[in-house]
C-alpha cells in the first residue's frame, strides 16, 4: 500500500467495520426473535432454516438459502484472500491480485491451497459441518486478541511507521478494546472447560 492510498484504505476499513457490525446485529436480533425465543437447538443447517419459519413463513427456506449462499461466497473468496495477504505480508513475500503468478508465487499458492482445503472438507461425507463452523469461529475469536497485540506493537513503532503511528487517544481506545477482548476470550475458555468437566 502506498502513502497516497492510506486515507482511502482507512475509509475502506471504517465502512467495512460499520457494515459488518450492522449485519452482525441483525443476525443476533433475528436469532433471538426466532431460535432463542422458541427454545430451538440448532444441530443442522435444516434446523436453522426451520427456525426462520415463525418470522418468514413459507419464504424461510429461500431466505436461509440466500443467506447461506452469501456467507459461502464470502468465505470462499474473501477469507482465503485476506489470509493469504496476512501470511505473505507477515513473511515479507510479494502479494496482490495485481501481480502475476511468477511475481507472487507464495501468495497465489496459499490462496489456491486454502480454497482447495475448504472445498475438500465440505466434500467429506457426513462431515460435522456445523461443528467445524463453530470451532473455526471460536478459534478465530480466540486468536484475535493476540493478533491485535502484535498489530498495536507494530503500528506504534516509529522506525516502521514514521509519522503514521497511533496517537494517544487512539492507543487508549485500541488497548482498552484489546484488553476487554482478551478478558472475554479467557472467560469463554474457562466456561468451555468448566462445562466440559461438568458433563
Amino acid at each position: 500500500m502506498k502513502i497516497s492510498e492510506y486515507k482511502y484504505t482507512k475509509w475502506d476499513v471504517y465502512v467495512g467495520c460499520i457494515i459488518t457490525d450492522v449485519v452482525s446485529y441483525f443476525i443476533i436480533f433475528t436469532c433471538a426473535a426466532t431460535i432463542f425465543a422458541h427454545g430451538i437447538r440448532i444441530e443442522t443447517a435444516k434446523d436453522a432454516a426451520l427456525a426462520l419459519f415463525p418470522l418468514a413463513g413459507s419464504y424461510s427456506a429461500w431466505l436461509f438459502a440466500f443467506g447461506l449462499l452469501n456467507a459461502s461466497l464470502f468465505a470462499a473468496s474473501v477469507l482465503p484472500l485476506s489470509t493469504a495477504y496476512f501470511l505473505c505480508e507477515g513473511m515479507g513475500w510479494d502479494s496482490g491480485l495485481n501481480k502475476r503468478f511468477w511475481e507472487a508465487p507464495q501468495f497465489y499458492l496459499l490462496y489456491t491451497l486454502l480454497i482447495v482445503i475448504g472445498a475438500a472438507i465440505i466434500l467429506v461425507p457426513d462431515a460435522p459441518l456445523l461443528t467445524i463452523m463453530v470451532l473455526s469461529q471460536v478459534m478465530n475469536g480466540s486468536l484475535l486478541p493476540l493478533v491485535l497485540v502484535f498489530m498495536l506493537l507494530l503500528i506504534n513503532r516509529k522506525k516502521l511507521m514514521g509519522d503514521y503511528t497511533n496517537g494517544r487517544t487512539f492507543n487508549a481506545v485500541a488497548w482498552t478494546t484489546t484488553i476487554v477482548m482478551s478478558i472475554l476470550t479467557l472467560l469463554l475458555v474457562v466456561v468451555a472447560l468448566v462445562s466440559g468437566t461438568g458433563k
